[in-house]
């Protein structure tokens, strides 16, 4: 839920000149997604969003960086520096990790929130992922792929 309200945050800012939270509330709102200022105020500091001077003189939220629903950079970067190999046995990915980094990637996979993860047990450095099904476990070794992929020189195993 929290995902879906940020990506709706997300494209509200880009298609509307959004100048105050209640402004955004009142969006959201609108879209069937009731908040409170807290959570607003929360999502807008975890999206990064800062404000913009339009042309005409109005001030508008917007993004400070590229936003990627569900994935912030601790994450990213024990992902990438903990992931060795991974491989599938129909609906289980198991991911091979540096002596010790299992439950910290495990973590970090389960902080992406993606829908084809039902969930991980880690090991010192072995994780299984349960996930919905074979297909999605493809989807997910490539959603891996790409954040480790190129820049590390890991292995993979398929």
């Amino acid at each position: 839920m929290k995902n879906a309200r940020q990506e709706k945050i997300v494209e509200l800012i880009t298609k509307y000149e959004i100048e105050t939270q209640e402004e955004l509330a009142s969006y959201l709102e609108k879209e069937g997604c009731r908040v409170t200022q807290a959570t607003i105020s929360r999502d807008i500091r975890e999206l990064k969003l800062t404000k913009l001077t339009t042309e005409n003189g109005k001030q508008k939220y917007t993004l400070m960086q590229d936003y990627t629903p569900g994935i912030s950079d601790k994450y990213l970067r024990v992902l990438k520096e903990g992931f060795v190999s991974m491989d599938m046995a129909q609906n289980i990915l198991v991911v091979k990790t540096v002596s010790g980094m299992a439950m910290a990637v495990a973590a970090a996979i389960d902080a992406m929130h993606w829908n084809e993860v039902a969930g991980c047990i880690a090991g010192d450095d072995t994780i299984m992922c349960a996930v919905r099904s074979t297909e999605e476990t493809l989807q997910v070794m490539e959603k891996i792929r790409k954040i480790v992929g190129g820049e590390t020189g890991q292995t993979y195993v398929n």
